[in-house]
């Protein structure tokens, strides 16, 4: 059973509400309890004590889970057993990437235009997720990662007078601990709120894709980096997660027509992606991220001092041969990304560019839910309809 949805919160609530039918029946002398009720000189035996100290624990114990439960849903950090104990691993192999020949050029061993890989679609595995999502179980042929895709597509897609046309894509970056059913799910609802816009034509019908983004098992940020010998994080959300999308879906296959959004360590990889392949992202969108990889305390990228000045946006962008035709939009409250925003804003050189918006709300996906919105509409005057 999922961490998220419905089903497990109701078996969390039942379990906690017996828990506590449970004690109320041993105070009244109508439950189970172990031992006599007293010794021969009047005192309560010990195993009788231990009886109703341990229906106590059980209470509280049941109470912390149903919270849990209940700001998982909320936030949706983990979807599963594995990636709450950290004991699953999606890196299936290490190899050296071979040499990025750009957006549609990563089929075959080299760029060598093999024929598309069909992939197989199923209902998504969280119950949180609506059923107008696709899921793709992807084996990364470049990055030797595994995991679940998240695909929806745009209410246009699936119109006759649209069978002609390739749409835009926006990769959907979730925090860490995260889920990809985040962005689908109540946490944000961004296709919940984007429809009907996309539907009168005020945002672009973007194709949204939600890769898997906790990869390593021990519970280990991968910054969303390239670490040999470690994870190609990388190349998964930038070459096997697109090359999947274009292969499967009519979807735009020029760089000036793809972006990536993301909050928290999401909202990091956003700007890294971005940066660092404009040949593949026209823009990114970070709430409450931040440049240095130690903001996520459990970074891979920032345990090595020169991978973690690598790895930050603000020294990419500064960098940079040629400043990247990338659009950046940056959001985040005073100390909590707004800074950052500032720092990137200043650094940047024609045709950079860095709108900051700053928010005022918690690190929390209920600060970022609102800003689906307006967010999409900064993006659709970066990648009109057409």
């Amino acid at each position: 059973m999922n961490l998220t949805g419905t089903p497990f919160l109701v078996v969390t609530v039942v379990v906690f509400a017996a828990s506590i039918a449970l004690a109320m029946a041993q105070w009244l002398g109508r439950g189970p309890v172990l031992g006599r009720a007293r010794t021969a000189d009047g005192r309560r035996t010990p195993l009788r004590a231990l009886s109703y100290l341990g229906t106590v624990l059980l209470c509280q114990f049941t109470a912390v889970a149903m919270v849990f439960v209940i700001v998982n849903d909320e936030n949706q950090l983990y979807d599963n057993w594995g990636d709450l104990l950290g004991t699953a691993s999606h890196v299936r192999s290490v190899p050296v990437p071979p040499k990025d020949e750009g957006l549609a050029g990563d089929r075959g061993p080299s760029g060598s235009g093999a024929p598309k890989v069909p992939q197989a679609f199923h209902a998504p595995d969280s119950d949180a997720v609506p059923k107008n999502v696709k899921q793709a179980d992807l084996k990364g042929r470049l990055s030797g990662v595994d995991g679940e895709v998240l695909v929806w597509t745009p209410p246009q897609y699936d119109d006759p007078a649209y069978k002609d046309k390739t749409f835009p894509v926006v990769e959907l970056l979730a925090g860490f601990p995260g889920s990809s059913s985040a962005w689908f799910g109540d946490a944000m609802e961004a296709t919940k709120q984007l429809e009907p816009l996309m539907k009168s034509g005020q945002v672009t019908p973007f194709i949204l894709v939600a890769p898997r983004v906790t990869i390593l098992d021990s519970n280990i940020d991968t910054g969303c980096a390239d670490v040999p010998g470690k994870v190609n994080a990388d190349t998964w959300f930038s070459r096997d997660v697109p090359q999947m999308i274009v292969d499967n879906f009519r979807a735009d296959t020029t760089s000036d027509r793809w972006a990536v959004s993301g909050y928290s360590a999401g909202a990091h990889c956003a700007l890294r992606l971005a940066l660092l392949h404009p040949n593949r992202f026209r823009a990114a969108i970070s709430m409450s991220g931040y440049n240095d990889p130690a903001g996520e305390p459990k970074s891979l990228t920032a345990k090595d001092p020169k991978m973690r000045e690598s790895a930050n946006p603000l020294h990419i962008l500064t960098h940079a041969a040629t400043p990247p035709n990338v659009a950046l939009y940056v959001t985040g409250r005073r100390g909590d990304g707004l800074e950052d925003a500032t720092a990137l804003q200043q650094a940047a050189k024609s045709p950079t560019t860095v709108t900051p918006f700053e928010t005022t709300g918690a690190h929390l996906t209920s600060t970022w839910k609102p800003l689906v919105v307006p967010t999409f509409r900064w993006l659709t005057g970066i990648i009109p309809p057409r």
